[in-house]
């Protein structure tokens, strides 16, 4: 628990540190909705009132308020500012959903994500899940998050989006954890069951002293920015709606910000698929929100490696166990409201989207491979695709969609080049041999959902290349009190 000291907040996290340790290897699911947002997140008296903190700490945070269960009159206010006038048609909206595998490099200052955002025209929603944001190994699978490499991917997308000519200043706050970098804890199980104990018993302490206007005990944010506010800071075009990382994995969900007054029921879900069946190496993150009155789930995934025959069960494995413990809490009544039935499972959605790193590969190794490569045989390759292979035979992704691949395989590339590793090989190569494949895939399904755009792009940040999409998508929303059918 976070306690003031003359000495700052570094001492104070030393005891709370090493139980977000513990939660990740017991894979306790936190008692608060932790998710980064532009918006502080509440819910109505009656239920468990938590407030969460801003992912940019502004010198003067504007009063905007999300609410998951209160009346449309209470939740966030209409936000005058110089934002693109909404499109002619509400309810059809452009959504750009966007994943990159950056290969456990965090990114650097003048990285350019305008051509990829922005090309090839504005959308209303983006949608953009990370995978490998910092190396996995055992300190960033095992420890305390690392979420300084997900503030940079933030900082980066909010200026391309803004169209923000100067990067944005960011300050550093002392990270709590620098101090604690040697710091070791040496505990037995009966230990954890103690510190899982004293877990519970604090988050409901925190729940039932809690309010929406009181500053949390936030245990899971290790490292934190100030950005020194421009004086037209509300008039930004784009929003964050929400962000989670679970170890490399980060999901982020961006809305136009006059769309905002129209998003609620905002959740999140971390299904780890990893080390011993359940640590965040491998697994999913997902965001659960409603626009107007439509539900939509993104899924962002790092699935299971390797090329060897039979890895492609196991990542059939990973999408089947994520669809069924992937859950979202129930929206609260709120008396004197109609209640709808908010979303609890991945499928009860109206829209849904599954994006990530989903690690499939051809199904033959050999010579034929770097004939249709250097042919750019993409047809003949993809029918060796190890996704098309087991979707078509109903073993995964049953009733999913993904519109037609017409660009080069997307993994694996030597550093900082348009070389696949399989083409550089020599008797001296230090990289280990990796038949090209197209690993990083968008996949949706749900009515009203039409696919305009499916590519990849061609920064050579990482070993992937990044692949985008976009959507043209139809709402519900109530007009003059008749429901718009998809």
């Amino acid at each position: 628990m976070r306690t003031e000291s003359s000495s700052g907040d570094t001492m104070s996290y030393k005891s709370s540190w090493p139980k977000q340790v513990v939660r990740k290897w017991l894979n306790i699911q936190g008692g608060v909705k932790e998710f980064h947002s532009d918006y502080k997140v509440s819910e109505m008296a009656g239920t468990n009132s938590v407030v969460n903190h801003y992912d940019f700490l502004e010198e003067s945070p504007p009063e905007k308020w999300l609410t998951e269960t209160a009346p449309d009159s209470l939740k966030r206010p209409r936000i005058e500012s110089d934002s693109p006038a909404p499109v002619s048609d509400p309810l059809n909206q452009r959504m750009f959903v966007g994943t990159w595998n950056a290969g456990g490099k965090c990114p650097h200052k003048g990285l350019n994500l305008k051509d990829w955002l922005l090309n090839p025209v504005p959308a209303d929603i983006y949608v953009l899940g990370f995978q490998e944001i910092v190396p996995l190994n055992a300190g960033n699978v095992l420890g305390a998050e690392d979420d300084a490499p997900a503030l940079k991917w933030l900082s980066l997308i909010r200026q391309a989006l803004n169209n923000t000519e100067k990067s944005t200043e960011l300050t550093e706050i002392p990270h709590p954890h620098k101090e604690l970098k040697n710091f070791k804890t040496r505990i037995s199980f009966s230990d954890l069951i103690s510190l899982e104990d004293e877990l519970d018993k604090e988050d409901s302490e925190r729940h039932s002293t809690s309010s929406p206007n009181s500053d949390i005990e936030d245990e899971t944010s290790n490292f934190w920015m100030r950005r020194k506010s421009p004086k037209n800071s509300t008039s930004s075009r784009y929003s964050l709606a929400a962000s989670k990382q679970m170890v490399g994995i980060f999901l982020c969900v961006w809305v136009r910000t006059d769309l905002n007054q129209h998003v609620s029921n905002l959740k999140v879900s971390c299904v780890g698929r990893g080390i011993m069946g359940y640590l965040g190496n491998k697994g999913s993150v997902s965001i659960s929100m409603t626009l107007h009155q439509t539900s939509f789930c993104f899924v962002c995934t790092h699935l299971t490696s390797g090329e060897k025959e039979g890895d492609e069960v196991r990542r059939n494995f990973d999408v089947i166990e994520i669809l069924k413990k992937t859950k979202f809490s129930q929206s609260q009544r709120v008396s004197g409201q109609p209640f709808t039935p908010s979303p609890v499972s991945i499928l009860e959605h109206d829209h849904t989207v599954w994006l990530g790193d989903l690690n499939y590969r051809l199904a033959f190794p050999g010579g034929d491979s770097e004939e249709l490569l250097k042919n750019n045989d993409w047809e003949t390759l993809l029918e060796k695709d190890q996704l098309m292979i087991e979707q078509r035979a109903g073993r995964v992704f049953k009733g999913w969609e993904e519109g037609s691949i017409s660009f080069a395989p997307t993994y694996k590339y030597l550093d900082n080049s348009d070389q696949y590793v399989a083409q550089n090989q020599t008797s001296k190569s230090k990289e280990k041999r990796r038949i090209p494949a197209w690993c990083d895939r968008i996949l949706w399904r749900g009515k009203g959902m039409k696919q305009m755009w499916y590519v990849r792009g061609e920064n050579k940040f990482s070993d992937h290349r990044p692949v985008y999409s976009l959507f043209s998508v139809q709402l519900d929303s109530p007009i003059d009190g008749i429901k718009v059918q998809k």
